[in-house]
């Protein structure tokens, strides 16, 4: 497939592999969806049970809009890691229970025999901001998606970077405190068990737990299992001290984190996505003072900081955008 000529009416199969969801769909070189199904990814079922989930929407899919899929290219999935993206294999993702070296790449290249390439999730999604949305017309990007955890992908010379082993731009595993709270990977101090939906909601619930006077407590009617990010947001939003204080302390963290990748890569645009970033102002204005103030003149004022403009669509589009990029 590689040199073939590009044309527009080209078409990818995308397919969002996720822990609760897998989306499918038909995608042009414009970035245009054709056309889309979506399935419950049946985690607890088993690799055999969610590839047969995958390849049954992809099917109907086809059969559903009367694509041929003579027309299609090539097929991008998008799964979450770790992976191995040269192999195609999904190694040991912590939301797929059960699964261990499995070769999804190869068994649905098998199914539809069509070249299909395996990327992990969020360099899909930066594929996809920086091929259509907010990183589109320039060479350097960093994609972070600050949401239950916090992950990353980096656009170095227009071109995807991976690392010698595939596992670059893990970028919520920065340590940014040496001596704080334990993170999911085991570590201590990540940016992730800092500035995460998961952090934020964990501090919230460590001072509802000690009493602390908050309007948090109120809104989780005295549950602590009942706390989020985003009921922590409420009620920043609704006056609440304690609830503002924990934000602003996990965005500056946030912004320290930022400051320190555009220090090390000089992005022209450094790209913000995820959960998090309805929280709008109250996220973007630390990371920029925190830009501002902590990277080196030269790169923070060369730097945009940016609200990721995919959305929801992002992590379709990404697989896309990962078949298109192995085809040129």
């Amino acid at each position: 497939m590689v040199g073939r000529g590009r044309s527009k009416d080209e078409l990818f199969l995308g397919i969002d592999l996720g822990g609760t969801k897998i989306a499918a769909g038909v995608v042009d070189r414009g970035g245009r969806i054709l056309a889309r199904q979506y399935r419950q990814t049946e985690a607890s079922e088993g690799p055999q049970a969610v590839l047969r989930c995958l390849i049954d929407a992809t099917t109907q899919l086809l059969a559903a809009d009367g694509i041929d899929l003579s027309r299609v290219s090539a097929i991008g999935v998008a799964a979450p890691g770790p992976i191995d993206a040269r192999r195609g294999v999904v190694t040991a993702p912590p939301n797929l229970p059960g699964w261990h070296d499995v070769p999804l790449g190869r068994m649905i290249q098998e199914e539809f025999s069509l070249p299909t390439y395996l990327e992990n999730d969020a360099n899909a999604a930066a594929l996809a901001e920086h091929r259509f949305g907010a990183g589109r017309g320039v060479d350097h990007m960093i994609y972070v998606t600050a949401s239950t955890g916090i992950g990353g992908g980096f656009i170095l010379d227009g071109r995807l970077y991976r690392g010698a082993t595939g596992a670059a731009a893990e970028v919520g595993h920065m340590t940014i405190l040496p001596h704080g709270p334990r993170c999911g990977c085991g570590n201590r101090g990540c940016l992730e068990a800092l500035a995460s939906g998961t952090a934020i909601a964990r501090e919230a619930r460590e001072r509802v737990a000690r009493g602390v006077p908050t309007l948090i407590a109120e809104l989780a009617e005295g549950d602590l299992d009942r706390i989020t990010a985003q009921m922590v947001a409420q009620a920043a939003e609704q006056g609440d001290a304690e609830a503002r204080e924990i934000i602003e302390t996990a965005m500056i963290y946030l912004g320290v984190g930022m400051a320190n990748l555009v220090n090390v890569l000089n992005p022209q645009v450094l790209v913000i996505g995820g959960g998090l970033t309805k929280m709008g102002p109250r996220l973007f204005d630390p990371v920029r003072r925190a830009v501002d103030r902590q990277a080196f003149p030269a790169t923070a004022s060369a730097v945009e900081i940016k609200r990721a403009e995919l959305g929801e669509e992002v992590g379709l589009l990404g697989a896309a955008a990962v078949a298109m990029a192995a085809t040129e």
